[in-house]
């Protein structure tokens, strides 16, 4: 990690779905007396709550967070405007604070939080519209077969069930004739801070059983009623996400409530094993259960 000014540290709290990082985060951000910011892709929009698993409104008071609910869905949030914001947030705290916390699994965000992000040529609107267009009308099958046809790179390494990675990565091989892969370069920028990262991980069949346990909870708490809320904006980037969009297939009656639960719990398992990909190629990563908050606290202080 490149960093010019190790007497400001950010611990980053990272993993799967589901394995218990906002606990734990906020347990670390209590020890140090200092604050959180989230690195949650979906938990940033205001009118998402119970689908993507926000802290409770106890957890949100025990530790000031930042990032979570600032913005509406008709926003167009990227990973560009997650690490200008956090950028920005860091150096106000690190105004008071010598550590902070940052909690989260969208690695995109973590990674441009910490290295930067590449440079992409701006796309014209034209090409983007055009492909949400044609998403919304053709689906997600005809979406990987796109990519397949012009971006073979992509269709093997990046993520062919995300439909917002994959949009961008068609518009940027439609408006720069390259794959967005190839912008991916391995160029660190320096930050002024240092940072040291904790992954959470949990046996497969426990965390598996958690995500199964979170989204009965989910239903239990009101999830149908959240989706049903948000039909008239279903067509925005920021809903087509697990937890909503299968809730949306029972609300066409295309499957059964039972069935549209069981989707989400196959499909957040399979997101949580994407997440556990995507980080373990981060060798920076110190790996800890989720219940070793004072092995963690103890490395903590020995570095």
């Amino acid at each position: 990690m490149l960093s010019r000014q190790t007497n400001k540290t950010v611990i980053i709290v990272c993993g799967p779905t589901a394995v218990g990082k906002t606990s734990v985060g906020i347990e670390l951000a209590k020890n140090y007396d200092t604050e959180i910011i989230s690195a949650d892709s979906r938990q940033c929009f205001k009118e998402l709550n119970i689908g993507v698993a926000r802290p409770s409104e106890k957890e949100l008071k025990t530790v000031v967070h930042h990032f979570i609910a600032p913005h509406s869905i008709s926003e167009e949030i990227n990973v560009s405007s997650f690490e200008k914001f956090t950028l920005t947030k860091a150096k106000e705290i690190f105004e008071k604070k010598n550590k902070l916390v940052l909690v989260g699994g969208t690695g995109l965000y973590i990674k441009a939080f910490c290295e930067g992000l590449d440079s992409i040529p701006p796309i014209p609107i034209e090409i983007r519209k055009k492909i949400i267009d044609e998403y919304e009308a053709k689906g997600l099958a005809w979406l990987q077969d796109e990519i397949n046809k012009k971006d073979s790179t992509f269709f093997e390494k990046g993520e062919m069930q995300n439909p917002q990675r994959m949009m961008r990565a068609l518009e940027v091989v439609e408006g720069t004739g390259k794959s967005i892969l190839s912008f991916q370069s391995n160029q660190k920028l320096a930050r002024d801070f240092s940072v040291i990262k904790i992954g959470l991980e949990l046996p497969r069949e426990q965390l598996y059983q958690n995500i199964n346990n979170r989204v009965d909870e989910m239903l239990q708490a009101g999830l149908e009623a959240e989706v049903k809320s948000l039909i008239p904006f279903r067509n925005l980037n920021a809903l087509q996400t697990v937890g909503y969009s299968e809730i949306f297939e029972y609300v066409d009656q295309k499957i059964t409530l039972v069935q549209a639960v069981e989707k989400i719990k196959l499909n957040t398992r399979h997101y949580a094993k994407r997440q556990l990909t995507w980080f373990k190629r981060d060798k920076e990563i110190n790996w800890f259960h989720p219940s070793q908050l004072s092995s963690i606290v103890d490395f903590l202080q020995n570095q």
